[in-house]
């Protein structure tokens, strides 16, 4: 039996605009265990990357504000600790692979010398053990001539590489909570499927639970255990991968599987299918469900409540007054 590593409980992610607070993540709860992975989809401005930032205690006055029941990791709640204890955990038991490895990597230093700082910091080893563990990382994350690699600057290497680079530092620590945000935009296919090869085979040596933001569904399917589905800030549909993918209950889970480019050759010839309308502002949310001026399937009560993340089959929970009865694609 898997056992729990993190646990989320009504997660509320605010940021300040001027004297106003605009809600980014609305009332999140999701459960995560070891050697499992979680995807975070859904279009952008949904929240997925302010929630992942929120796990990490990124955000904090004065650009925003994190509130919840608990966020506990390992059964610790991280958002009772300090400051100093929290820089002791980021990195250490919970990483992140952020979106953009140029930006988040700094150019002005090497890359030995990135990955060995994160060492240092957690382990307190000598320099001489971090170069040797810095060498054992690059090559663990399939980067040709480590010792090589380890002395050039960001700008030096390819896309692919910079993302292997922050796969290495986010497992520096061997942490048990792994989030990759967007791991695999801007890459090739081929550079793709191998950074994705890669995290699941480190998660299968380390039983790492890795929690995955992502537009891709193909990724989703293939790689994940379980899916939660975002819309204007909150969770509207999450269940289990197969769950999902067979029966979406949420009307905008069933227009993000729609809009996926069929295989087959007879149906190509049709028009790819789209969502109308775009994702609300977050700063101008409408009353009652967030998805209703885009749903072919609105109501009333729909424009008048706001639905509640509701358990409607075993362990498949949807937002919807009206869910859709299992349909398939």
């Amino acid at each position: 039996m898997k056992q729990k590593i993190l646990e989320v409980k009504n997660l509320m992610t605010q940021y300040y605009s001027g004297k106003k607070l605009v809600t980014v993540v609305n009332n999140v709860s999701f459960d995560l265990c070891s050697g499992r992975s979680l995807a975070i989809v859904g279009e952008s401005s949904s929240g997925k990357s302010a929630m992942a930032l929120s796990l990490m205690r990124l955000i904090e006055p004065p650009v925003g504000k994190i509130t919840a029941q608990g966020i506990f990791l390992e059964g610790k709640d991280i958002l009772t600790l300090s400051i100093k204890d929290m820089q002791e955990i980021r990195g250490n038991r919970i990483s992140m692979i952020f979106q953009e490895p140029m930006t988040a990597l700094n150019p002005v230093f090497t890359i030995g010398e990135q990955i060995m700082e994160t060492i240092q910091l957690h382990q307190q080893v000598p320099p001489n053990e971090a170069k040797i563990r810095c060498i054992a990382l690059l090559t663990l994350v399939g980067i040709p001539a480590p010792h090589q690699r380890m002395l050039e600057y960001p700008h030096q290497i390819s896309g692919g590489m910079r993302q292997r680079v922050m796969i290495a530092i986010a497992l520096a620590c061997d942490p048990s909570v792994l989030i990759a945000d967007e791991p695999t935009t801007a890459l090739d296919v081929t550079t793709q499927a191998q950074i994705m090869d890669l995290m699941q085979r480190l998660q299968a040596e380390n039983n790492m639970g890795i929690i995955l933001i992502t537009h891709d569904l193909g990724i989703v399917a293939e790689v994940c255990h379980e899916v939660a589905v975002m819309y204007s800030g909150s969770i509207v549909e999450k269940s289990e991968v197969k769950a999902i993918f067979n029966g979406p209950m949420h009307p905008y889970t069933q227009a993000l599987l729609d809009a996926i480019p069929p295989l087959s050759v007879r149906s190509r010839s049709h028009r790819l299918r789209t969502i109308d309308g775009v994702v609300p502002p977050l700063c101008n949310l409408p009353t009652g469900c967030p998805f209703q001026d885009r749903c072919p399937n609105v109501k009333d009560q729909c424009r008048d409540h706001k639905p509640l993340l509701k358990e409607v089959g075993y362990d498949h929970f949807v937002a919807c007054f009206y869910p859709l009865q299992g349909s398939t694609k």
